[in-house]
């Protein structure tokens, strides 16, 4: 078996049989289409990735599930004749020909189209025609059809394609009035003028551009004959330096929002951290925010939390905070400076409620977690440590490398260990009057860590089995452990998150809604509302701190110029080199218009592959629905990373642990 063959079968087990798919005819139509004929040369090696890749045209082939998901959702028969709009690559109209006996696809992109009639040929495909047209018109010549599929989300079901759906037929579509708002739908015409409508859930297309659909953005000049470059540099507030910046108006934007969540577009980038640090102290000493919860781990944050108040942390933790890969994005010169900072603010308040904490709400700590939960108990319930400590041992000869863990879950004979991990934290909870009363603030950190046991076996035990699965289980984690701080912290306090873009930025206003995912800003803005801000961040080039691979050592690489098609090249094009742009509360609406159709934006996280840039960091998105303000820096810098040299003469109640 070749390479794309066997890469082709792990598809159809892990993406699609994995999460449900048992259509055999579809399953047969997906192992016999050669996945890597259609996606561009340099990005073959990805062809069978479980996400979108970019083609000509600033289009995507879609996701091979998504492909999947609504040709199972036709119901194809052998005699069936099939319209579809939105050639693309041609992908999905070879899939639906080895099902069908006729498909009719259009594609409104001429270059695609093209493309597209021309590889179908080579690959034999004698069954498929291809039309360079608008595909909300349909294709009168050929209807009526049994089966319609449409890859592209319309503000409606556009009437001329109901028309020509046959008696009996089923057409499938994305529908919504906003790119947040889509529902996959089925249609099925049961009579002359009758029509059957099912919800097959929400997804996340392009727009579906035509005359019955949506408008092309593209197809006429702005009416004020302004660029947008020339727009953004009008509607933002420029700065020339971190230390200089008046965020006064920033602050009077934000309001009385409880919490302002503070992204970043790489894990190793100064600027972004030395920015977010600079809104934090101002929300601090202007707002009243007394929470700082970061995209770290629950017990190395501890380590900080305890320096910023002037206690000592656990003895009986073996683990030090920040030695899990990657170290520099937590164990940085940037962050040092700021947590002196914060202690410094600490030192100075009496009042044990106004001074600030300092959380991590992710759960990669599965084996220190285990630690802290053990050590508590052994304090506080000698009884109860020893049968936690009992349970907990179906875990402990993976806790040091759970990525293992995550690989024997695969058998039979260590799935009881999710019973056993929850019903500690169950444990903790039925027993939370009686040990609050003991120690409120200890015991948190102990229910805290139990959850993140609980979640963490959870997120690696799905990790080989569905991408978005695993994502959603950790933003979903992130979020509850939001949710405890706050409680914690009683009903006035306010939080202020960082975490990278892609976590706090609404994932309804991305692709990777369509992929199924969800993150922490999307669930913050569905409980929260306008009572939480959401900022962005973003650059063009300079450097970054990332490394080549997972667990690799950290290297200073350069960062590539941004894509011609991303909201960055359209920033970098912007006369000013740094500037906030608000977005929820534009200082010029036409700004915010133009914004709002599909861009490229770029994200880079511990990893960075600058050789695969386009399919390793870009993805879709509507920038002005993601976030309500975005802040640039046209060139930044790596972080630097802290050294036992760096830190000599610091207090051993120092929280890095060098």
């Amino acid at each position: 078996m070749g390479k794309f063959e066997d890469l082709r079968r792990q598809m159809i087990q892990y993406q699609l049989e994995a999460r449900g798919l048992h259509d055999e005819a579809v399953l047969d139509a997906i192992n016999a289409v050669p996945r890597e004929a259609f996606v561009p040369t340099e990005l073959v090696e990805f062809a069978y990735s479980d996400t979108p890749l970019p083609i000509a045209a600033g289009q995507t082939i879609s996701q091979p599930y998504i492909v999947a998901v609504m040709t199972a959702a036709l119901e194809l028969k052998p005699e069936d004749r099939v319209l579809e709009i939105g050639t693309g690559s041609g992908y999905a109209a070879a899939v639906l020909a080895e099902i069908a006996k006729g498909v009719y696809t259009i594609e409104r992109h001429k270059i695609l189209a093209d493309s597209a009639r021309k590889r179908l040929e080579d690959l034999g495909y004698q069954n498929v025609k291809v039309l360079h047209g608008d595909g909300t018109l349909g294709w009168p010549e050929y209807a009526p059809f049994d089966a319609i599929i449409v890859a592209a989300g319309g503000p409606e079901v556009p009437e001329t394609l109901r028309q020509q759906l046959a008696i009996g037929g089923r057409m499938v579509i994305p529908v919504g009035s906003s790119l947040e708002t889509q529902k996959l739908m089925r249609i099925r015409r049961i009579g002359e003028n009758e029509y059957v409508e099912e919800d097959l859930g929400s997804v996340r297309f392009v727009p579906l551009v035509g005359a019955a659909g949506w408008k092309d953005e593209t197809a006429t000049a702005p009416a004020t004959g302004v660029s947008l470059p020339e727009l953004i540099e009008a509607s933002s507030e420029h700065f020339a330096g971190i230390d200089e910046v008046d965020l006064d108006k920033l602050l009077k934007r934000i309001g009385e929002c409880r919490l302002v969540l503070l992204g970043e577009a790489s894990h190793g980038t100064a600027e972004f951290y030395e920015m977010r640090a600079r809104i934090t102290r101002e929300l601090i000493e202007k707002k009243g925010f007394t929470c700082v919860a970061v995209e770290a781990d629950w017990p190395d944050a501890m380590h900080i939390d305890h320096y910023i108040h002037g206690t000592e942390p656990d003895p009986l933790l073996e683990s030090k905070p920040f030695s899990r890969f990657p170290t520099w994005m937590w164990a940085n010169h940037s962050v040092l400076e700021f947590t002196h900072w914060l202690k410094k603010h600490n030192d100075v308040i009496r009042e044990e409620d106004r001074k600030v904490g300092f959380y991590g709400l992710d759960l990669y700590s599965m084996f220190a977690s285990m630690e802290a939960v053990l050590s508590y108990l052994e304090q506080v319930d000698p009884e109860t440590a020893q049968i936690a400590r009992t349970r907990y041992g179906c875990l402990m000869p993976w806790a040091r490398d759970p990525q293992l863990y995550a690989q024997v879950t695969l058998t039979d004979q260590y799935r009881a260990c999710e019973k056993e991990v929850v019903a500690i934290l169950e444990d903790l909870l039925k027993k939370r009057m009686e040990y609050v009363k003991a120690d409120g603030y200890r015991y948190f950190d102990a229910q805290q860590n139990a959850r993140v046991v609980a979640n963490a076996e959870h997120y690696y035990r799905t990790m080989y089995y569905a991408e978005a699965n695993s994502w959603n289980l950790r933003d979903q984690h992130m979020f509850e452990t939001l949710l405890s701080i706050l409680s914690f912290r009683g009903p006035d306090s306010k939080v202020v998150v960082w975490e990278h873009n892609s976590h706090i930025g609404d994932a309804r206003a991305t692709q990777m809604s369509a992929r199924g995912e969800l993150n922490i800003g999307q669930l913050v803005r569905e409980k929260f509302g306008d009572q939480a801000y959401l900022i962005g961040f973003g650059t063009d080039h300079g450097t970054v701190a990332a490394a080549s691979e997972w667990g690799g050592p950290m290297e200073v690489k350069q960062v590539r110029p941004s894509h011609m098609q991303s909201y960055e090249r359209i920033c970098h094009e912007v006369p000013a080199n740094n500037f906030l742009l608000p977005l929820r509360q534009a200082l010029k609406q036409e700004t915010r218009e133009r914004l709002l159709p599909e861009r490229l934006e770029r994200a880079i996280g511990v990893i960075y592959l600058p050789e695969t840039e386009l399919q390793s960091h870009y993805f879709y998105a509507c920038l002005p629905r993601q976030f309500d303000e975005y802040i640039w820096f046209d060139e930044s810098h790596a972080v630097k990373p802290l050294t036992k040299q760096s830190t000599e003469g610091i207090p051993d109640t120092f929280p890095f642990g060098l």
